[in-house]
């Protein structure tokens, strides 16, 4: 089943587990993507896991925001994740929550543009009370994993172009 979301062509499926999971086969149950920015949008933390440049993982919880169909963070150009991410810019992004889970895997690209700079900067200060600046990185998602009643409404979306 392919839908259109943030311009991008998605398949919603089942992720492909282990059979010992007990993950229903079929579409009847599955989450809709209205629920992503539904839990996303939200949050107030958000865990980022990126990849050091000798291949060590790193978990950092930050701060983030959701406009245009996207999560958006930022750090400092010195932080060990913004070092991370000039060498890598593969991400997962996961929230604090283990029941109601929505997982984001895919790829940053930093936010250049100044207007859209501003229109983050303004709905990171309505969340967080505080403007950010820069560098602000945008997630790509290539797949998103979401489930409230684990294992009946576990949904994966692959992203496509």
């Amino acid at each position: 089943m392919f839908e259109k979301v943030a311009g991008y062509s998605v398949r919603r499926t089942r992720p492909f587990v282990e059979d010992s999971y007990g993950i229903p086969e079929g579409d009847r149950g599955m989450l809709t993507w209205d629920h992503v920015p539904r839990r996303v949008a939200p949050s107030r933390h958000y865990w980022l896991n990126t990849v050091t440049p000798d291949g060590r993982p790193h978990a950092m919880p930050v701060w983030g925001v959701w406009l245009d169909d996207h999560l958006h963070f930022g750090g400092g150009r010195g932080t060990r994740k913004a070092k991370n991410l000039g060498a890598d810019p593969r991400v997962s992004v996961h929230l604090e929550d283990g029941w109601d889970v929505v997982i984001i895997e895919g790829r940053v690209e930093e936010v250049l543009d100044v207007k859209t700079q501003t229109r983050l900067d303004d709905v990171y200060e309505e969340k967080y009370g505080m403007r950010h600046g820069t560098p602000v990185w945008r997630v790509i998602p290539s797949r998103v994993f979401a489930w409230t009643d684990f294992p009946n409404d576990t949904t994966c979306w692959r992203f496509e172009g």
